[in-house]
């Protein structure tokens, strides 16, 4: 499996012969060879984690590729199709198996209403929370792609995740609101995190690849 990582929280897994995409928003380039796409992963609803012109674009390359998401984004894409999923589903994307759990995003401020929020499961072996710290249990997380920044993320809950995921492999994603100065920080400390359970943390910026 090779994971490329992209601006902000958009992933790329390349696997089987076969590319999925997770959470191509906002803050993310144009993507482009997308036809070996078989799969969209859309975590929630929030526009740095989708956008029309993306799935627009996504869906010219390669029509008829599937989406799933949970049922916020399913209200929000209105005109698109997708496949709702939710916590404890399993759903296959091509070659792909991928598992959903959480259900709910982080709280930003009490004034904010929570919203939908699924945490993917790639193969039993990449896993990334979406906008949450839910944690897959029961599951060995070989590796796991770990927010570094958000206005819901506080650096101590994020450790404490990453503590309680115990992962083989981590790297840094959710980190286009953060400088430079800011993200090597936050990365310092999910590094840390991540060796105390005998893991390796790996410093990925946008277009880096991670073999696994």
């Amino acid at each position: 499996m090779r994971i490329t990582k992209h601006e902000h929280a958009a992933l790329r897994v390349d696997d089987h012969g076969q590319t999925l995409l997770i959470d191509p928003g906002s803050f993310t380039l144009p993507l482009d060879e997308l036809h070996r796409l078989v799969g969209v992963v859309i975590t929630h609803e929030h526009p740095d984690h989708w956008t029309p012109e993306h799935l627009d674009r996504i869906l010219r390359a390669a029509p008829g590729t599937p989406i799933f998401a949970p049922a916020g984004v399913v209200r929000a894409a209105e005109g698109y199709e997708i496949t709702e999923v939710a916590p404890g589903d399993t759903v296959t994307a091509g070659d792909f198996t991928l598992r959903f759990f959480g259900g709910v995003h982080a709280e930003i401020h009490s004034s904010i209403p929570l919203i939908d929020n699924v945490g993917v499961l790639v193969d039993d072996e990449l896993y990334y929370p979406g906008d949450s710290y839910a944690v897959p249990e029961g599951v060995e997380v070989g590796t796991l792609a770990a927010p570094l920044g958000a206005p819901w993320l506080k650096i101590g809950e994020a450790i404490d995740f990453v503590l309680a995921v115990k992962p083989r492999r981590a790297f840094g994603t959710h980190d286009m609101t953060l400088s430079v100065i800011g993200a090597n920080m936050h990365r310092g400390r999910l590094k840390w995190a991540t060796e105390q359970n005998g893991g390796e943390f790996f410093e990925l910026d946008p277009g880096d690849d991670l073999e696994v």
